[in-house]
């Protein structure tokens, strides 16, 4: 704060103030469900071992992140980004026509396809696992289920990579950064030459 004030005083302008949003947990599970996802969904059934072993790692990690979306800090805690489908609709609107509302957490929409992905990764460890087991081992439904949800990931993930960008371009901020970062500005601080909110 104190640099911002100086370059102020000496007829500069203020560096953007920063904030910490995403802790250390919500980063690490980011990018590691990213590389892991990525191995696995390479691997495939050419290399078992490391597909599978991929898979458990990433079912860890989705059951910690699920608990961390309870008992974690605030803008990693469930309660403070879900939002009701009229609220994501109503953003996804805005997004489109370029009034969407910057936030410091995630947005309606980014909250609803962060959910959509725990459920379809998720989906495909409780599949992958699933076809281990005695019970459906060689269940052709099961297999064909764990490769709809893994494509489908794919996706979403696609989605999620789009929606990124156009929200960092529409609020001038690398979002991506951010995630490996931790911080993000403040939300009060106004853009170079926008007015400050009221």
């Amino acid at each position: 704060m104190r640099i911002a004030t100086e370059a102020t005083e000496t007829g500069g302008s203020a560096p953007p103030v920063v904030v910490k949003v995403w802790d250390p947990f919500v980063r690490l599970f980011h990018w590691s469900l990213v590389g892991l996802f990525a191995l696995a969904y390479a691997t495939g059934d050419e290399i078992e071992q490391l597909h599978i072993a991929a898979g458990y790692a990433i079912a860890v990690l989705v059951a910690a992140r699920i608990v961390w979306g309870f008992v974690g800090p605030r803008h990693a805690r469930f309660a403070d980004f879900v939002r009701p489908p009229r609220e994501v609709f109503a953003d996804l609107r805005e997004l489109v026509t370029g009034t969407s509302q910057r936030r410091l957490g995630h947005t309606p929409a980014g909250a609803a396809m962060i959910l959509t992905l725990i459920v379809t990764v998720g989906g495909s460890c409780v599949t992958g696992y699933l076809m281990t087991t005695d019970a459906y081992w060689g269940a052709r439904w099961v297999e064909q289920l764990h490769a709809a949800l893994a494509h489908l990931t794919v996706a979403l993930i696609a989605l999620h990579v789009a929606g990124v960008i156009l929200v960092s371009f529409t609020h001038r901020e690398n979002l991506a950064k951010a995630m490996l970062t931790g911080e993000k500005r403040e939300a009060a601080q106004p853009l170079s030459g926008e007015s400050p909110p009221d």
